[in-house]
């Protein structure tokens, strides 16, 4: 079979809802553009003003500790930098990311909507050239579709929506689980090179419903006791850039 891309993701900020691209130019060394650009910090972290750059993930609210992140619905206007958060389809608030008055309108609404889980205001900040991924080297998350209908299949026993995982490509095609083999070699994806570096766990952010905020599934345990191991997707590295988009061939290098 040809393996191909399915839907190719970006989620302009962190633990908020993902746009869907019909395609993207990739460059070595750097994420999906826009991807965790900016992200919504909490508690203590939100005081730290001296900071630049990459920050823990524990830093920032997000789907693992903030599940009613999950009822909303935003949209990230590249043209304006104006986020739009929708809850059950009406607008709730709007401001650009790349003013001080834009920010301070989202921090407020974000104070309320989160009043009581974390105390203090919510700061957001930007990556600028980087990203708040999951981990300080820029890299994008892969998830095989034939992997995870294996998992509702075989496990679940209910269907595992993909935007739980906040994958960046999903990828068709494929045998599942093939994509575990992949750890260590490159891939030609359109016209940029990846690099996988390792596999993704479970984690308690794939529980939660992205269409109601609810925590209704029990992703890692099962997966412990029907699979042996808790890989759900893959990382990868930008080693060499080029556009992407949807319906590309994806092929393993031979390295």
């Amino acid at each position: 079979m040809n393996t191909t891309i399915a839907a190719i993701r970006r989620y302009p900020v962190k633990g908020l809802s993902g746009q869907d691209l019909p395609a993207v130019d990739l460059t070595a060394g750097q994420a999906i553009p826009l991807d965790r650009r900016y992200g919504l910090l909490h508690g203590p972290a939100a005081l730290d003003t001296d900071s630049d750059g990459w920050r823990l993930p524990s830093d920032f609210f997000t789907l693992d500790r903030t599940e009613k992140l999950a009822a909303l619905d935003t949209l990230f206007d590249d043209e304006t930098q104006a986020l739009i958060v929708r809850r059950g389809g009406r607008q709730v608030s709007r401001g650009r990311l790349d003013q001080p008055m834009g920010r301070t309108l989202l921090e407020q609404f974000f104070a309320a909507y989160l009043a009581g889980i974390v105390p203090g205001m919510p700061r957001l900040v930007d990556a600028k050239a980087g990203s708040f991924g999951d981990t300080e080297e820029p890299s994008l998350v892969l998830v095989n579709l034939a992997s995870l209908r294996d998992v509702e299949e075989r496990i679940a026993k209910k269907p595992v929506d993909p935007r739980r995982l906040r994958a960046n490509l999903l990828l068709d095609g494929l045998a599942p689980w093939a994509e575990q083999a992949w750890i260590g070699q490159t891939l030609t994806i359109g016209g940029a090179v990846l690099r996988v570096t390792g596999a993704v766990d479970c984690r308690p952010a794939n529980d939660v419903n992205p269409d109601n905020g609810a925590t209704d599934l029990n992703l890692l345990p099962i997966m412990e006791r029907g699979f042996g191991h808790t890989h759900i997707a893959i990382r990868a590295q930008v080693i060499a850039g080029g556009r992407i988009a949807l319906g590309d061939p994806v092929s393993p290098n031979a390295d």
